[in-house]
């Protein structure tokens, strides 16, 4: 009669030769599918790169025109050091959205060529 163990070893062998049989089958699909990858998703992801900078600019730019809005209507209201500071963020907010947006260009500019 057979112990547990000798069971258990005799059904990870089966289980092992069933898993490279499927493996062996699986092979022509698993090169189609890196193929696919290889070659679709680097051409779907370039776009949206594109997208995502271009809405994150849109963003920082919005932001920046609110904080100058939001200034240029009480411009008397705010301390010196809270001016400047307003000033910092909408300085820093503009730079960022416009850099987005040229970035954005950029990724554009490459799918072409």
């Amino acid at each position: 009669m057979a112990t547990k163990e000798q069971i258990a070893r005799a059904a990870f062998k089966v289980a092992r030769k069933l898993a490279a049989d499927q493996a062996a089958r699986m092979a022509p699909a698993r090169k189609q599918s890196g193929l696919f990858f290889k070659h679709v998703i680097p051409a779907a992801i370039k776009p949206v790169h594109s997208l995502w900078h271009e809405i994150l600019g849109f963003l920082f730019l919005v932001f920046a025109g609110i904080g100058a809005w939001k200034l240029y209507q009480a411009p008397g209201t705010l301390a010196p050091v809270q001016f400047l500071i307003v000033i910092i963020f909408i300085v820093v907010l503009a730079a960022y959205g416009i850099s987005s947006i040229l970035k954005s260009r950029r990724i554009a500019r490459s799918m072409k060529s």
